[in-house]
């Protein structure tokens, strides 16, 4: 049991969408958030089946509850597995001034079915792995290995709990969710994966992989991240030049160990390509989690020249905060040409290197060399973005 830093205090009356992958803990923290609530598991298939034939059952089994009760939310675990249960909900919170939290892994099928997504009476909020401040004596190597699912964090058989979870949860899932009818070319796609994450999407030569269109990679990669499994990071690019990327993004899946089995990475000591490579991912997870969770809107971009220079992400509409990852312990000037090349064309209010060192330093040009652990406090004591 962790306690998450997610937050969702609602007026009287207020309904809200919470979305987040698979095992995330999402039904844990509204159990623990309204314990009094009802709730209605459409996990239960009998429950789901009589919904799906007949869902005006839903409002004469609301309006039986006890009258404390109805003036608590009332909470709908995986709704989009019956959308039509949604008019009804819409109804009740017209004629009955009743709040609702409804929980699910993606708003992509409710969406594609047109279905009632109650025309902005919801607020929204996400549920992320789990992320350094919810870890009481956080271990980088499990995490990095095993991933921050709860429940794979703490795995003691981490690489078959991985492998059953990619292949009975994330694919299943799109499949059962209808997202995709072409399932030999989606299997093959998600093998591809294994040489896009965290790099240049290319989309002609996953498609040549996969045997299919540029056209249908683009959608797959859309259903990644409609259905939360992935995330893409823009190229960052305030003026027109032919030396900087501006048109192929990055993909990254939404946790390091699910990332870790797809791409068949095993971290054994802190230190080596594969090591940065994870540690980038986390970083970036833990920005994207802040985010989200302090319910900040900036955005998240990388910066690259085509001759090779790079910055792996940059905060801010104008850019304001550059951050590269290191995996080794004490960057040197080399390691640094990408970030020093960005900061000479934007001058960010912010350059930072995180790396795997042992002490804070700052350099000449003001530059923060921060080891990962102190760069995390300062994220999450808000001292990054302002």
């Amino acid at each position: 049991m962790y306690a998450r830093t997610l937050n969702i205090e609602l007026p009287p009356g207020q309904s809200a969408f919470l979305w987040g992958p698979r095992k995330t803990g999402k039904s844990t923290l509204l159990r623990r958030r309204f314990p009094l609530s009802a709730r209605f598991d459409l996990l239960d298939t009998r429950l789901m089946l009589e919904f799906t034939r007949a869902p005006w059952t839903l409002p004469e089994r609301v309006r039986a509850l006890a009258p404390a009760q109805r003036k608590l939310p009332i909470l709908i675990d995986e709704v989009q597995k019956v959308p039509a249960i949604l008019d009804e909900v819409h109804r009740l919170i017209e004629d009955d001034g009743l709040g609702f939290v409804l929980c699910g892994s993606s708003a992509r099928k409710l969406k594609r079915g047109r279905a009632n997504l109650l025309g902005g009476r919801a607020w929204r909020f996400a549920l992320h792995p789990l992320t350094w401040p919810e870890v009481p004596g956080f271990d980088l190597l499990r995490a990095l290995n095993n991933g921050l699912i709860p429940s794979h964090y703490d795995s003691a058989s981490p690489r078959r709990t991985l492998a059953g979870y990619v292949d009975d949860h994330l694919r299943e899932e799109v499949f059962e969710e209808g997202l995709t009818r072409n399932a030999p070319a989606f299997a093959r796609f998600f093998e591809a994966l294994a040489f896009s994450h965290g790099e240049l999407v290319n989309y002609s030569n996953v498609a040549r992989d996969c045997g299919v269109s540029s056209k249908t990679v683009k959608e797959y990669f859309q259903i990644l991240v409609d259905t939360l499994i992935g995330v893409m990071v823009e190229p960052f690019s305030r003026r027109r030049s032919r030396a900087i990327i501006t048109k192929a993004p990055k993909f990254y899946l939404f946790d390091v160990g699910v990332a870790g089995h797809v791409t068949g990475r095993r971290i054994e000591r802190a230190a080596g390509p594969d090591f940065g490579r994870a540690l980038e991912h986390f970083v970036l997870m833990e920005i994207l989690a802040y985010r989200s969770y302090r319910e900040h809107d900036f955005r998240v971009r990388f910066w690259r020249t085509k001759s090779g220079l790079e910055c792996d992400f940059v905060l801010g509409r104008e850019g304001g905060v550059a951050i590269e990852v290191k995996g080794g312990a004490n960057p040197g000037s080399r390691e640094l040409r990408g970030l020093r090349a960005f900061v000479d064309e934007h001058g960010p209010r912010r350059a930072i290197v995180v790396c795997n060192g042992s002490a804070p330093r700052r350099t000449a040009d003001g530059i923060w060399i921060l080891p990962w652990e102190r760069f995390l406090e300062r994220l999450w004591g808000d001292g990054i973005v302002e």
